[in-house]
């Protein structure tokens, strides 16, 4: 059998050198050169744990030290490893304690009496990997929570069933005006103004017929002071510590929807300003290049100065109609604006 190359550095916490020798031998017959490093006793493992120049890939850790025993002693070295995986070795099986130093954090419980090259091997093997894949979700878990609470925008996590907000980011806390506390003994329906809560139960009632929420939308919500809000609120299923959920992520849109409601006001204004040019103000216009007509065929050639005042006058009422057109052809242009 091929051994296992990996330079694994093992602190073994053993006072029996008896134990430790057949351990140092198991290990040879599996893995080509293990760096082992032995201690006594927990004084002594404490001192070595402490160093910070040291790195270990596990711990083996004897159940009955002369100094510390039990319980204690795994919670005290458990304290010190900071995550590095730690194998429990009994002379004594114990069934309820061997369960209790599991659920303590001993990634696993191994009997010497039971003890072969294989089964110590293995253990290593999945401790080792069981701690890496536990530091993965640890990792994952913290970039979810960097993104939750990191975002500039509101963001929270609903129970489907209850209502009850799960999670809360700062940015909810500030905007809104709800402390953290608050918020967690509320559910989403107290921040809803009541003239809305009935379009909500519909939305709740068809997503329990089977229907999916609608992914974005826009809602009216009500912060603490009273204000009532428009938002985009953009909303995804998910599994909250084993219960079904829902993440929301708000974006309020209350001054943008202001902004284009003025906007909308000042075209409309516009678009009237062109309608009273090109029918009120073209009227008098059309009117008057009739009469400059009228006198041009009214006015004879001798008398050169009247001509040329009337040329003048039609001129200018022709440049005037041409600007109004322009401007009622430009008005044309101007669309309502869409609502986001």
């Amino acid at each position: 059998m091929r051994k296992d190359e990996k330079p694994y550095h093992i602190l073994i916490i053993e006072d029996n050198l008896g134990d430790y020798i057949l351990i140092e031998e198991y290990l040879a017959e599996n893995i080509l050169e293990p760096d082992l490093e032995r201690v006594e006793t927990f004084h002594s493992a404490k001192q070595l744990l402490e160093d910070k120049g040291k790195k270990f890939d596990l711990v083996f850790l004897d159940l009955s030290l002369p100094d510390l025993s039990g319980e204690q002693l795994i919670r005290e070295v458990l304290e010190l490893t900071e995550g590095i995986p730690v194998v429990a070795l009994t002379g004594f099986s114990d069934l309820d304690f061997s369960i209790k130093s599991l659920s303590l954090g001993i990634s696993d419980y191994l009997l010497k009496d039971e003890l072969t090259p294989v089964i110590l091997y293995k253990s290593i093997i999945y401790a080792i990997q069981r701690s890496k894949f536990i530091d993965d979700i640890q990792k994952s878990e913290k970039r979810y929570s960097d993104l939750f609470q990191l975002s500039p925008l509101p963001m929270w996590v609903y129970d489907l069933k209850s209502l009850r907000f799960l999670d809360i980011n700062q940015a909810a806390v500030d905007h809104y005006g709800y402390s953290e506390e608050e918020f967690l003994l509320m559910k989403i329906s107290d921040i809803r103004p009541a003239d809305d809560l009935q379009l909500m139960d519909q939305a709740l009632k068809a997503y329990q017929n089977g229907e999916k929420l609608d992914p974005k939308n826009i809602y009216k919500h009500k912060k603490k002071n009273g204000d009532i809000i428009k938002v985009e609120a953009t909303i995804r299923n998910l599994l909250f510590n084993d219960r079904e959920a829902v993440l929301v992520l708000v974006n309020d849109i209350t001054e943008r929807l202001r902004y284009v409601e003025t906007i909308e006001k000042q075209n409309q204004t516009f678009r009237e300003i062109a309608w009273i040019q090109s029918h009120v103000v073209r009227a008098p216009l059309a009117r008057l290049l009739g009469l400059v007509s009228l006198l041009e065929s009214e006015i004879s050639d001798q008398f050169e100065e009247t001509t040329t005042l009337v040329n003048y006058i039609k001129d200018s009422a022709i440049e005037l109609d041409e600007i109004v057109r322009e401007i009622s052809k430009k008005s044309e242009n101007i669309a309502p604006l869409e609502k986001p």
